[in-house]
């Protein structure tokens, strides 16, 4: 591309009876950092489907350097010098990294040398500080990983033109900076970056402009240099929106609801993940769990859901050991909720209605069915409600969940796994990939479980969401708790020894 750059004029799209895109004008600079801000339903992602090809637009044209293109695919995306890293992850999980990084690379023929690829990609790895071994299968990579894949599969076609779909949503707050230093690198190189994200201070770091889009339509066109973060979240939302820590009381109690005592357990490839894992959590408590990602998260929250079999230690519910306890039975005797990190593998079936979603959890249980038989328009009912007071936008309960925005699915998730009134509340990256709203709307969620005395897991790798809810904060490193600490201890320094591995008492 030479400096003009892309070009979007007045591009529309609809899917039914529904505008996701209205008459679009964005203009990108060569050589420039240019960022998406909007809520989740927005139309950003479909905006940027439409220009890697993934959609058709119903109205409008692209340019780019000035020249009209109709790009029909993918494929033609790339010979245009485009590349897209998705929200969701593009890989297939059965091959190695340097596999699904060449998969589609045009030009290999009888003449493909695997051994050569990993070399190269090994070098592009360490120029922007990722530490992947190319032969390493993707299944048995935490999802931190496999995102630095997706990335390495761009860079490694000389893109020109980079489209990012949240690419920091499972970095640990300690990559982040070396990722955006890196997308410095890019635009110095001349490459052209198009950055959607809901985190504001990522968008303040980096970017040079910032488009807001409301509805499928701009709201805004502005420069991201003197705008502050509040300015653009209410820009966002159309109101203000708390951006730090939300008020709340004092724990519930000093009452022990939950006792976990030397956890082990092991990951899907046979490594010790928990390594004798110890805490308590109290009625009416968050508890906030830091680390890098892969480093037992995933496994504790299984292991306490019982979506994985512990190997050893114990767990406790109000002075009952429920070690030996089945999923259904911690779900439905125990009153154990989670909120899973991967909203459409696990907590979701995409293609099921909404009012069939929502009944998934206790299905078996009134007012979702009598006896044998679902009870559908209860359930229909039961829906519309909580999609009223969660603030769940859709057009209808009947309609497909994949449709939904992001931060409306979790919404609703939120509302199935709460309204059951659980005494344990397990939740997973709850934020990941949400606009400021949504976030918002989560956190005050989990906040009033708290006030209602639910004692709350709450995982994350996002540094600030931990510390603007949660009571005390617990930091794993490779499968251990290296301290546990107040949200006023938790400096950057003090934190991020503790996620290299060093432990609480020589870090005091």
């Amino acid at each position: 591309m030479t400096a003009q750059g892309l070009r979007l004029e007045k591009i529309s799209k609809t899917f039914g009876d529904f505008k996701a895109l209205d008459g679009v004008d964005m203009t990108v600079p060569r050589g420039t950092v240019h960022a998406i801000l909007g809520e989740n339903g927005a139309g950003k992602t479909t905006l940027m489907n439409i220009l890697y090809g993934l959609y058709q637009p119903d109205g409008g044209r692209i340019l780019i350097d000035g020249a009209p293109q109709r790009i029909t695919s993918p494929r033609r995306a790339m010979e245009l010098g485009i590349g897209m890293i998705h929200q969701h992850l593009m890989l297939v999980e059965t091959l190695t990294v340097v596999e699904n990084v060449v998969l589609g690379l045009p030009g290999q023929g009888m003449r493909l040398s695997l051994a050569d690829h990993a070399r190269k990609l090994e070098t592009l790895a360490k120029s922007f500080g990722f530490d992947i071994d190319p032969h390493q299968e993707v299944w048995k990579l935490p999802m931190g990983m496999r995102q630095r894949v997706e990335i390495l599969k761009v860079l490694y076609r000389d893109a020109n033109l980079i489209i990012l779909d949240e690419p920091t949503s499972v970095l640990a707050p300690s990559e982040v900076e070396g990722f955006l230093e890196g997308l410095r690198r890019l635009r110095a190189a001349g490459k052209t970056i198009i950055f959607i994200s809901h985190k504001l201070d990522e968008v303040a770091a980096v970017a040079d402009r910032v488009t807001v889009l409301r509805r499928g339509a701009v709201s805004a066109d502005l420069g991201v240099a003197g705008t502050p973060p509040s300015e653009m979240a209410r820009m966002m939302v159309g109101r203000d929106v708390v951006l730090t820590t939300l008020e709340k009381t004092s724990p519930v109690s000093d009452e022990v609801l939950v006792r976990i005592r030397d956890l082990k357990a092991r990951d899907y490839r046979g490594n010790q993940a928990l390594k004798g894992v110890s805490f308590d959590i109290r009625a009416g408590e968050i508890l906030g769990v830091a680390g890098v990602d892969g480093n037992g998260q995933a496994e504790l929250a299984e292991a306490l859901t019982g979506l994985r079999q512990a190997e050893g230690g114990t767990v406790e519910l109000s002075g009952e050991d429920v070690s030996a306890a089945g999923v259904y039975e911690r779900r439905h005797r125990l009153g154990i909720s989670f909120v899973p990190e991967d909203r459409h593998g696990t907590g979701l079936v995409l293609d099921l209605p909404v009012y069939q979603n929502a009944m998934i959890r206790d299905f078996r249980e009134s007012p979702f069915s009598s006896g044998p038989m679902l009870r559908a328009a209860s359930a229909r009912k039961v829906a519309e409600d909580w999609v009223k007071r969660y603030d769940v936008r859709l057009q209808s309960v009947d309609q497909a969940i994949r449709f939904l925005s992001g931060g409306n699915q979790q919404k609703l998730i939120f509302a199935r796994e709460v309204e059951c009134r659980p005494r344990l509340l397990v939740v997973m990256q709850p934020c990941k990939g949400l606009d400021v709203g949504a976030i918002e709307a989560v956190h005050r969620t989990v906040l009033a479980e708290r006030e209602r005395g639910t004692a709350i897991l709450y995982i994350s790798t996002e540094l600030e969401h931990i510390l603007s809810v949660c009571d005390r904060v617990a930091v794993m490193c490779a499968g251990r708790i290296t301290g546990i600490i107040s949200p006023e201890e938790a400096t950057p320094e003090r934190i991020g020894a503790l996620i290299g591995g060093l432990e609480e008492e020589k870090v005091a």
